[in-house]
């Protein structure tokens, strides 16, 4: 079994001329490879893929590779359970990854919000819940739902760079000048954050979306206890008044 990975819908790579298929969104515009509309961010790809989400199409609308192609036949495991996708959206609402075997079988979507519009986010899907199901193994599609959500307007997404991993490597931090110094990390009971400019606001997320910590600090200085959060993988936004800056934190 192989995987193709990553999709980045760059020439001569993977997706860019995969047979995509549209479904549940009315007409069902065609999933669309364009160039990147924001090369200067943090995602410099040169072609993205455009999803038009149609107000008129169901919240689940998505697209999905086609079967026995595309993407490969490949199984689930600590390995690749990890999912990241880079998405650029005008709104905040989920975004739904799953994967479907031949026969029918699926791991369920996994949704995820994004929290920036305008502009490049990567998004964290942890399908290590399914690793031991039936529909982990043998699976040969993948289905996006770039905007599950209900919508009052027609909704132009661009998401690039679906990439596979053990969680280990996630590649969430901002690439440009650090200004947020963070310690210790990993992190076993208090976590210290410090700034050259006011911090206003650290919310922290798990993997899956889910805001678990929230606070506002209005100091430069700023030391959090985290000795109740679970441990895993958590995604930080620290907002202060001269930026807003994204960091990976481990738990243990």
């Amino acid at each position: 079994m192989s995987q193709n990975n990553p999709i980045n819908f760059e020439a001569g790579g993977f997706g860019d001329s995969w047979t995509w298929t549209v479904f549940e969104n009315d007409t069902n515009p065609p999933l669309e490879i364009v160039a990147n509309p924001d090369p200067s961010g943090i995602n410099t790809s040169a072609t993205v893929a455009k999803f038009t989400a149609l107000q008129s199409g169901q919240p689940f609308a998505g697209v999905e590779s086609m079967h026995g192609a595309d993407i490969g036949t490949f199984s689930l495991s600590p390995d690749n359970a990890f999912v990241t996708v880079w998405v650029w959206k005008s709104v905040i609402s989920d975004v739904g990854v799953k994967f479907a075997t031949g026969p029918g079988a699926s791991t369920g979507e996994i949704k995820v919000p994004n929290t920036l519009i305008n502009q490049w986010e990567q998004l964290v899907f942890d399908f290590t819940g399914v690793i031991d199901a039936p529909s982990s193994t043998d699976i040969d599609q993948i289905i996006v739902f770039p905007d599950f959500n209900a919508r009052t307007s027609d909704n132009i997404i661009y998401f690039d760079s679906i990439e596979f991993s053990d969680g280990s490597t996630l590649g969430l931090l901002d690439t440009s000048e650090n200004l947020v110094r963070s310690y210790p990390n990993p992190v076993n009971d208090f976590w210290n954050i410090q700034a050259k400019s006011i911090i206003t606001e650290i919310n922290i997320y798990s993997v899956l979306g889910q805001k678990v910590v929230t606070t506002t600090p209005n100091s430069t200085n700023y030391s959090l206890d985290l000795s109740n959060l679970k441990d895993g993988i958590y995604v930080v936004d620290v907002v202060s008044m001269s930026r807003h800056e994204r960091i990976k934190l481990i738990k243990q």
